[in-house]
């Protein structure tokens, strides 16, 4: 008999393609069946050979084997990545985490720079339910905003913010967000992004009682909840999360947009 394939043991997987999003961002395709039956909002660990291994959001599941990531150029691995070429190969470990829990009517997508990536995906899902999405996307320049090419398929409406003024409104993606709640009746909001942004994102949901379901970043190792590197209150982000619910965030509301914690462990003021 054979033994089944376990999703924390590395398979190998192949660079299908890669493409230029912006000048620090590169979106990767390749096939894996264990990653394509991921669920919207879960991520995967990323082994390049012989450096180091990385999580990253799925930001494409589907059709197919076919699975996607927007890959950030911020370090030595990501540099890596961005180097390599269709046909070359990589480990793989996933899918991990919770995700997000889809709802019927109207869903807010709240997303800064790379925090589009998970939403891509549940933008798909949720209308694909009969859903109508509606995406207030922010990013500091134009040139820095990613996936806008595939949200424009998946969204039935977006605005967007950016620092300089250079695309759509000029301020921060939160300005947008309060005569937009006030005046308008969703039925979830979802946010990925910068934790500060995301923080002001729950005051505001919680001010116009609006529930939230917001993927939360942190410092990720195991993947399978052991070293603790990734807590966030009594929450261990990589198996608890990525996906908080309104509620868990209030339950960590003195920590969260306030620190992280380091590869040792210390905090980090955000």
């Amino acid at each position: 008999m054979a033994c089944p394939i376990k999703l924390d043991v590395h398979r190998i997987a192949r660079v299908e393609t890669m493409e230029s999003e912006t000048e620090n961002v590169k979106s990767l395709t390749f096939r894996d069946s264990l990653c394509s039956q991921a669920k919207p909002g879960q991520y995967v660990m990323l082994w390049i050979m012989g450096l180091d291994e990385v999580p990253m959001s799925l930001s494409r599941i589907g059709p197919g084997d076919t699975c996607g990531l927007l890959v950030e150029r911020v370090g030595e691995a990501t540099e890596a990545i961005h180097r390599m070429v269709v046909g070359q190969a990589f480990g793989v470990r996933g899918p991990f985490g919770n995700y997000f829990n889809l709802v019927e009517g109207r869903a807010l997508f709240v997303a800064g720079g790379m925090g589009i990536a998970p939403l891509l995906p549940l933008a798909n899902s949720l209308r694909t339910h009969g859903a109508r999405v509606e995406l207030v996307y922010g990013a500091r320049t134009a040139a820095e905003l990613c996936g806008l090419r595939q949200a424009k398929n998946v969204v039935d409406s977006m605005r967007v913010a950016t620092d300089n003024g250079s695309l759509g409104t000029k301020g921060l993606v939160t300005d947008i967000l309060p005569p937009l709640l006030q005046r308008e009746n969703y039925d979830m909001v979802y946010c990925c992004g910068p934790e500060p942004m995301m923080k002001e994102v729950f005051l505001l949901t919680e001010r116009y009682r609006l529930p939230l379901q917001a993927s939360v970043e942190r410092i990720i190792k195991c993947s399978v909840g052991l070293c603790g590197s990734c807590m966030i209150g009594k929450y261990r982000v990589c198996k608890d999360g990525l996906i908080l619910t309104s509620e868990q965030l209030r339950e960590v509301a003195d920590e969260f947009g306030v620190y992280k914690r380091d590869f040792d462990g210390r905090r980090l003021p955000l």
